[in-house]
């Protein structure tokens, strides 16, 4: 029998938290399930289109999938670290340099999903007051993505800073715990 891969890999398994694997994997289906509806709608709206019969609601319910699809796929990369980090900068160091640079990165990355979640929040409500046609839904649920992924790109990025102090970035040791001062020279 087929052992199925792991979906954390396992360099980078010490800064996750393996109570955090299953809300990854709720991510990464519905992004694939938003990313399937988004180009089944998209389809759907050209050929209705074409065929001189527009279903008018189908662009909302597009623009909805597409704009979670993205904020939470931007969640899932924070977690999976597959997002834009200054990885070639950062695997050219050692020691204390690197350990810098590795927790200013998920700083930033937090001080980002902070920003995502309170001027998210901000939007959602400027936007209970702006609907969208033809439905008259009120624009702020799909303003709400952002909120929602700046809290789980918060979460994560919590995650692998307080694992990365604990247990070091990948070839960079800790901060804390045995041989915690025994950074290799710079």
């Amino acid at each position: 029998m087929h052992k199925p891969e792991p979906l954390v890999l396992q360099r980078h398994r010490h800064l996750k938290w393996k109570a955090f694997d299953p809300l990854e994997l709720v991510l990464l289906i519905l992004c694939g399930l938003l990313l399937t509806g988004f180009v089944t709608t998209v389809f759907l709206d050209i050929t209705t289109r074409t065929l001189g019969h527009p279903w008018l609601w189908l662009q909302e319910v597009t623009s909805v999938q597409f704009i979670y699809c993205v904020f939470l796929g931007a969640a899932a990369a924070v977690r999976r670290n597959d997002h834009l980090l200054l990885t070639a900068v950062t695997e050219a160091m050692t020691g204390r340099l690197r350990f810098a640079f590795e927790s200013m990165n998920r700083l930033v990355i937090l001080g980002v999903g902070v920003c995502m979640v309170w001027y998210g929040y901000l939007n959602v409500l400027n936007g209970l007051n702006s609907f969208r046609m033809p439905s008259l839904t009120p624009i702020a649920y799909w303003y709400a993505a952002i909120p929602l992924s700046g809290g789980l790109i918060v979460l994560f990025a919590v995650e692998q800073l307080v694992n990365g102090w604990l247990h070091g970035y990948e070839g960079v040791p800790a901060i804390a715990g045995s041989g915690a001062g025994e950074f290799p020279p710079s």
